[in-house]
């Protein structure tokens, strides 16, 4: 009986592995099974970590189906890279309605908005006797969260009963932004000054939530003044505008939440299914949006040291043409290796936004260290680990290509710069990247590529 059930297990165990195989070969359409890497290296030339947003899963099958499926199917290539997606493993538990802006995850915290009166922006303590400074220029920034109207600009009240006696100019500077953002500057054209209130003894009423102004700390207001005064010499009047409109909004907050939360669910279940299916994706433990993008990749930095080896890892996102070939040639015609190296197209001198999209509140200086095109760079070995090893006490900036930059102006790699790592969306024969396509727009630069050789146009023949 003993001798039946030895030769019985193996058989057993085959026709498992059998019937395993063919389910999931039926539970996934043939093309798909193709782009799955039937092997894994133990030592990679390169690795590629495109970053990609949750909801960008059109843009990821795209790359599937051309340059990725290229390279799996290369005869010496397949080996030498490995290729994966990195996403937020959580997304943003707030709807795009009811967040500051569309970048970060935070809630537009409008609870009880003051409607139907005018609002002082700035307000003073009952002790304005005390703790002034004087100087010729002063300002103070601020961000509407929903739309308001100014009905007046102006300057606090002077010490003496008799009111100013100089020349004094207000003016309002409006940023061009989807929100409001904007910068009231008072200027004094009189040689002795411009009185000014202690920075610390000025309140902000935020209307109910409505306006923002970004503290410097608890209780203060930030300073962007030309001559180093905490202070403000004035401040601005303003009304919530379309208070019902408002008030709508903020009542019907539950039911959009209740429909996010379910969007976030379904989400869930897709990119779990989709990386089972591909398994191509890393999942990273931060939340997915914009402004979390330099910590996904930290935290992508921490994943591929801890789970490989490899000489090179190249960063590119998924809206990007790469061509890996071209960047595997131009390795080996350039000598592009050795430690400490950082290849790419680099800005130099780059001016710090300070609204917007790149909007930069952390980094105090005008001007960023030099940094690589998000559209593709590649890094040594070494300066990986050192991003690894440090990730806990490295502070993320706007963006993950400046935060690269001033990251790296603490080991003062070795930079090679190409400009065939092309920074805006254009085509040039040989390029190595070019960002910002559509999934429709990158299909149709990699079937140009692979019908004439080069991605931007056919030769006449």
């Amino acid at each position: 009986m003993r001798n039946w059930l030895v030769l019985l297990c193996p058989c057993v165990l085959g026709a498992a592995l059998h019937l395993w195989l063919r389910l999931r070969s039926a539970a996934a359409p043939a093309d798909q099974l193709a782009l799955i890497p039937r092997w894994e290296s133990s030592h990679y030339d390169v690795v590629v970590g495109v970053l990609s947003a949750r909801n960008n899963r059109e843009l990821r099958n795209v790359i599937r189906s051309t340059w990725l499926k290229h390279l799996i199917q290369h005869p010496t290539l397949s080996r030498r890279v490995l290729v994966k997606f990195i996403i937020g493993a959580r997304g943003c538990d707030v709807p795009v309605e009811d967040r500051e802006d569309p970048y970060s995850c935070r809630l537009l915290n409008i609870t009880n908005p003051v409607l139907n009166q005018e609002i002082e922006a700035f307000g003073l303590s009952e002790d304005t006797s005390s703790g002034l400074s004087e100087d010729r220029v002063v300002s103070v920034s601020f961000r509407v969260l929903y739309p308001i109207v100014i009905t007046s600009l102006g300057v606090f009240h002077d010490a003496s009963d008799v009111g100013f006696q100089r020349n004094i100019t207000v003016k309002l500077y409006q940023a061009e932004q989807e929100s409001f953002e904007g910068t009231i500057v008072w200027e004094s054209q009189d040689l002795q000054g411009l009185v000014s209130r202690n920075l610390h003894r000025v309140t902000v009423n935020d209307g109910g939530g409505v306006l923002r102004v970004i503290t410097a700390e608890e209780g203060s207001l930030p300073h962007e003044f030309m001559e180093g005064v905490e202070g403000v010499a004035g401040g601005f009047i303003y009304t919530i505008q379309e208070g019902d409109a408002l008030l709508r909004s903020l009542r019907s907050r539950p039911g959009r939440l209740a429909d996010h939360t379910r969007s976030l669910r379904t989400e869930d279940a897709s990119l779990e299914e989709e990386s089972g299916v591909y398994g191509d994706i890393v999942f990273v433990d931060v939340v997915d949006t914009y402004r979390n993008v330099p910590a996904k990749l930290l935290n992508f930095y921490k994943w591929t040291v801890e789970t490989t080896s490899f000489d090179l890892l190249l960063k590119t996102d998924d809206d990007c043409y790469i061509d890996l070939e071209a960047v595997f040639n131009r390795i080996a015609h350039k000598n592009l290796d050795g430690p400490n190296f950082w290849w790419g197209n680099f800005r130099l001198n780059w001016a710090v936004d300070r609204t917007g999209k790149w909007q930069e509140l952390e980094y105090p200086s005008p001007a960023y260290p030099a940094f690589a095109c998000g559209s593709g760079y590649v890094v040594s070995r070494d300066i990986v680990h050192w991003l690894a090893s440090n990730a806990g006490r490295l502070k993320t900036y706007q963006g993950e290509d400046v935060s690269m930059g001033i990251w790296m102006a603490a080991i003062g790699p070795r930079r090679y710069q190409d400009g065939l790592w092309l920074c805006e969306k254009t085509c040039a024969t040989g390029m190595l990247s070019s960002p910002q396509y559509s999934a429709r727009e990158l299909t149709a630069l990699w079937d140009l590529k692979e019908l004439c050789g080069d991605p931007c146009q056919c030769a006449a023949r």
